[in-house]
């Protein structure tokens, strides 16, 4: 057993006792202060029956009695071993008068590919970058740790973020292996933030950051009963992440709770001089959104194109509509238009933007990696074939690697062809006509059986507009299909993240659906 492996499986400290409010490290967690939230956390800590450290080891037990053994849901692929003496220091700093704000000492895992400039590889799954450490800290985790975060690990994903084959299996990793849903074992976690999305409903942290290009947040999320926020792009740095493409990428929160996220969104937004896009950022005081009434006088479009893809998720979303307007909402029957128009330079944009992207963040945060671009990627792949490509190909990279640079008309034509048909031709449109403050829609199908023979089969998803667009995306627990978790999704313009966060947080208030998981083998029938 190397290092590595003693820091994926180790967990030093071993198993401890919880707090007195808190249950065995391998029991459900209903009550304990490891599904409690920031907010309760931080009351436990100023009344003194609580330490950063103590939560952090208690994180860490659980991670090793349920991730490791038990059900073995495998989401965290790498353990930091310097977390508890953070928590220390978080500690220390709380006795001498410091508190950094919300975050101070708050445990959170962060998706394996955010760079972390500490003991942690970042690797996005793949065995080319195992035992590559990035040379500094993305500005994600730059921002969090200057929140007094306790960055505890990294999550397993789909590998490359799901951006390696048309046939792939979401939640598989070669690093880090297949990552299992806690509401069935047998079903899928979605992808491509499906460590972050297991994790969080096996609550082994009390946050978790995800990415999405398209649907890698939102969708986990609502298959894992999950809040899930896709922010506007460029609210949130995107530089020092691995990246599939710059047009879409961003990093975003995924927590068992509309406070939770929306505490985690502040710490992580912000401008950075490193990414340009982030010089319109437009951050707002996401805490004072957090009011019950939040749907008093919205009006909510109801994205009807994206229903009767499943009827019994049909009816859950029917009597989410109802909450919607019994908490003072207007509902208009709606269609966003033209959302069979940029599927295609969907993917030519992502394919274009993928291989460049991919070299620069090589060059800039792991120069010292074995690989260096995607033919690299590529080559590593076919030597290693036994343990890189057991289930599916890498069709995506190979075709990513055949495109021209991004001067090419093919993908400047795709990338206007996505925006138009998005954004002014889209979103706003159907807004615009309707009067409209969101538009609502089931997130999606319940989580799928893991299959890797015929791959993934989502079943349907609202995430490719808003993620196309560039604009935000809320996903909040909405109840359950045969024990399996479905999200309602919020979605509206560019920087209207704390208005959809007042919407979700009331609606969450009103009918507070979120289960923990109980770890069955199979899903109900």
């Amino acid at each position: 057993m190397d290092r590595r492996d003693f820091v994926r499986l180790g967990l030093a400290g071993g198993a401890v006792a919880g707090v007195a409010y808190s249950g065995a490290a391998a029991a459900g967690p209903a009550g304990s202060i490891l599904e409690a939230g920031v907010l309760e956390q931080q009351a436990a800590m100023r009344a003194g029956k609580l330490s950063s450290h103590s939560l952090v080891k208690q994180y860490l037990a659980r991670i090793k009695a349920i991730d490791k053994a038990g059900p073995r849901i495998n989401s965290v692929i790498e353990l930091n071993p310097d977390a508890l003496g953070i928590a220390a220091q978080m500690d220390g700093e709380r006795k001498a008068g410091k508190v950094r704000g919300p975050l101070h000492g708050i445990p959170v895992l962060l998706k394996d590919n955010i760079a972390t400039g500490d003991k942690m590889c970042t690797t996005a799954g793949s065995l080319a970058l195992d035992g590559v450490r990035a040379v500094r800290d993305s500005h994600v985790a730059a921002q969090l740790r200057a929140a007094g975060a306790v960055i505890i690990g990294k999550t397993n994903l789909s590998e490359w973020a799901n951006m390696r084959s048309s046939h792939s299996t979401s939640g598989w990793s070669a690093r880090g292996g297949q990552t299992k849903n806690p509401y069935a074992l047998d079903r899928n976690t979605s992808g491509s933030s499906s460590g972050s999305g297991a994790a969080m409903a096996a609550s082994l942290a009390t946050l978790a950051v995800g990415t999405e290009t398209d649907g890698s947040i939102v969708s986990p999320s609502s298959t894992c009963g999950l809040v899930g926020i896709k922010p506007t792009l460029g609210l949130v740095s995107r530089s020092g992440i691995i990246p599939i493409a710059h047009s879409q990428d961003t990093a975003g929160p995924m927590t068992r709770t509309v406070a939770d996220a929306a505490l985690l969104l502040a710490a992580m937004a912000g401008a950075d001089e490193r990414d340009p896009a982030t010089k319109a950022s437009k951050a707002a005081d996401y805490q004072a959104a957090l009011v019950t009434d939040g749907l008093k006088g919205m009006r909510l479009g109801v994205a009807r194109n994206f229903f009767g893809r499943n009827k019994e998720v049909d009816a859950v979303i029917e009597k989410s509509l109802e909450v919607l307007k019994a908490q003072g909402a207007t509902l208009v029957d709606v269609t966003v238009p033209n959302t069979n128009k940029y599927d295609d330079s969907e993917m030519e944009v992502l394919l274009y933007e993928f291989k460049p992207g991919l070299a620069a963040y090589l060059k800039e945060y792991a120069p010292h990696a074995p690989v260096k671009n995607m033919a690299d990627v590529i080559a590593f792949n076919l030597k290693r074939r036994d343990k890189e490509m057991p289930y599916f190909e890498q069709e995506h990279l190979v075709a990513s690697n055949a495109k021209a640079g991004l001067d090419s008309k093919e993908y400047r034509d795709a990338l206007a062809n996505s925006l138009r048909y998005s954004r002014e031709e889209g979103i706003d449109k159907v807004i615009a006509e309707h009067k409209l403050d969101a538009l609502v829609a089931p997130t999606g199908g319940p989580a799928w059986l893991t299959d890797y023979i015929n791959g993934d089969h989502y079943g349907g998803s609202f995430s490719s507009p808003a993620a196309v667009a560039g604009y935000p995306h809320v996903t909040v627990p909405a109840g359950y299909v045969r024990g399996l978790p479905v999200g309602l999704s919020f979605v509206a313009g560019a920087w209207t993240e704390a208005a959809l966060i007042r919407m979700a947080y009331a609606y969450e208030q009103a009918t507070l659906h979120r289960k923990a998981p109980r770890f069955a083998a199979k899903a109900s029938v």
